[in-house]
Formats: C-alpha cells, structure tokens, sequence
C-alpha cells in the first residue's frame, strides 16, 4: 500500500548537520531515497515494513503522520534514537512520548521539508524532535542553535 502523498515529505539536509550524528537504521524510508539525506547504515522501506522489523542501534525514524501511534510506541520501547513528528495536542501517542524520558525540541514554524521531486515544500503541521538516550539527546541542541 502506497503512502499518501502528504506522507512524503523528507527532512532536509540542515536538520541532519545540525545534529552530527550518525544513525544505524532509518526505520520509515521510502523505497526511492533520490532526495532522502539520511545518514544511516541500512534503511527499512515501506516494503520492508520497519514496525514488523527489528530495529538495533541508534534509529532516525520520521514515520508516516496518517499513522503515527505505533511508530511512537516503537520508538518508545526501543529507546534510542531521534524521531520527528507534528506537534500535535490529541492523541494517547503525545502523552506517552511527554511522560517518557525523552528530550523534545520544536522545528521552525516555517520550515521547508523536500518533497519527492526535490522540491522544497512547506508542510501544514509544525513539527517536533523527541530523542531518547543520551547522545541522541545532547544532539538536539545542535536544533536549537539553528533556529
């Protein structure tokens, strides 16, 4: 099953600097990485289907936003790694990732994701980071300077 379009929107390439780090798995890629930055030693596309997949090491995990609670708990019962997601008052998923130990940092209000064509696209949700272990955590800081 194919992703909606909205759910094709790639983090660019500032974000991934910003933070220095490198990541072991890409959890939610799409299966054309053309425009993807990632800097990650393997990827789960969608035909890999990462939530059915083990994940190990540090994951980068930016997951489908039309189906986003079993990513989040995932992410949580894995516990290292960086996720971006919408910001987001509803929802149980909110609520776990805030009572958790993870950091949060908010992306610009602006932003420009990339879409498939390469294109910068402005998307309609603002968005958040969550990280969970510590040198995830520490680089988040590396966000908020940019900003």
């Amino acid at each position: 099953m194919e992703r909606p379009k909205n759910d094709e929107c790639y983090t660019p390439q500032w974000v991934f600097d910003a933070m220095g780090l490198r990541f072991d798995l890409d959890v939610a890629a799409p299966i054309d990485r053309t425009q993807v930055s990632v800097p990650a030693d393997r990827f789960y596309t969608e035909a890999d289907n990462g939530l059915l997949q083990p994940w190990e090491g540090r994951v980068w995990m930016n997951p489908p936003f039309s189906k986003i609670t079993p990513w989040i708990n995932k992410f949580l019962e894995h516990g290292n790694g960086v996720c971006l997601v919408p910001l987001s008052s509803n929802g149980k998923w909110v609520n776990e990732l805030w009572s958790s130990n993870a950091a949060v940092t908010y992306l610009p209000a602006n932003m420009a994701f990339v879409n498939r064509n390469g294109e910068s696209i402005k998307h309609r949700w603002r968005c958040s980071m969550w990280a969970l272990g510590a040198e995830n955590v520490e680089a988040l800081a590396g966000i908020s300077k940019v900003r």
